[in-house]
């Protein structure tokens, strides 16, 4: 490596990506044009990185692997920042092999968050924390460091877990610190801000209130019979009954839960349930396709909670038919 492409490369690793940029703007060889092409990604144009890292990819001869995957990883990672479909999962695990082999743990483990950020984007909570678990110890460079911890605390704000992603948090933001990127801290603030900002809605007893996401913890891990509208879930103490696969019997859950501890006259819940204009146009209608089991007698609904006592009685049905954590 010559020493201007090395400086250039100093230069991104700090984050002075028009520095860079000077030392390498006329230079149309393999190494200028893989910075280039990191450089303009930084800058946000992605189209144009893109076209200079396959360039770059191109340019490397057969003795070049590690920059050819180095080059790799970075369009995965424009991929990835630009929510572009088509994710290079089968050749960015191996260009990942070919890193580790070669003993270039540093741009490995790039390569490993972002297959773990992937997944945590995704909501593949349980994969995203095993791709992490599969990370080889060895010491790491402060914005690698800050960029794991981010990606804990992501997959813990995601679980619902407060206390671990505010750890989680200033860990990374002690190594964004240390890291002279000084664009990292600022990007852990804003991750930490979530954690403060409003999260969820409850509605109980004729009151609404605005939660945050160590609040919601506190709510869930109550006693309460909790109707989950952003998973579209019931949860009891002991039991959470999925209900995603069944719009109109969550329809029906969350209209009474809502209206606890009054009750829901009929034609409410029909329109609620179904979406229709009028409860008699509903009632006229013949049961059809995946909604047919559901049409059994409705259960009497009048005044003196007896819609909540449904409720329960359906939730404690459910809970029966599919253990807790299944599907139904």
């Amino acid at each position: 490596m010559d020493a201007l492409i090395a400086a250039a490369a100093r230069a991104l690793a700090t984050g002075d990506i028009l520095g860079a940029l000077n030392r390498v703007a006329l230079r149309d060889d393999a190494p200028a044009l893989a910075l280039r092409g990191i450089a303009m990604a930084q800058l946000g144009d992605f189209v144009r990185a893109k076209t200079l890292l396959k360039s770059a990819a191109h340019a490397f001869g057969p003795g070049e692997a590690i920059a050819r995957a180095r080059c790799i990883v970075a369009e995965a990672e424009i991929a990835f920042v630009s929510r572009d479909s088509g994710w290079p999962e089968a050749t960015l695990a191996k260009a990942r092999s070919t890193l580790e082999a070669r003993g270039d743990h540093i741009n490995a483990t790039h390569a490993l968050h972002l297959e773990a950020r992937r997944l945590l984007l995704l909501g593949r909570l349980d994969e995203a924390e095993r791709q992490l678990g599969a990370l080889a110890p060895a010491p790491l460079p402060p914005a690698l460091i800050a960029a794991h911890e981010m990606i804990i605390a992501g997959i813990a704000m995601r679980r619902l877990q407060a206390a671990a992603a505010r750890d989680a948090l200033a860990q990374a933001h002690l190594a964004a610190r240390q890291s002279g990127i000084a664009a990292l801290p600022a990007e852990v603030d804003n991750a930490s801000a979530m954690l403060d900002a409003p999260a969820a809605r409850l509605i109980a007893r004729d009151e609404q209130r605005i939660l945050r996401i160590d609040e919601i913890e506190i709510v869930l891990a109550s006693n309460a019979l909790i109707v989950d509208a952003s998973r579209n879930v019931v949860r009891g103490p002991q039991t959470v009954i999925s209900l995603a696969t069944r719009p109109v019997l969550f329809a029906l859950a969350r209209a009474l839960a809502e209206a606890r501890p009054h009750d829901v006259a009929r034609d409410v819940l029909l329109v609620r349930a179904f979406g229709a204009g009028h409860a008699d146009e509903i009632a006229s209608r013949p049961p059809a396709g995946r909604n047919r089991p559901l049409a059994r007698p409705a259960p009497p609904i009048g005044r003196c909670g007896r819609n909540q006592a449904w409720l329960r009685a359906e939730a404690r049905s459910q809970a029966r038919r599919h253990p807790a954590g299944t599907t139904p």
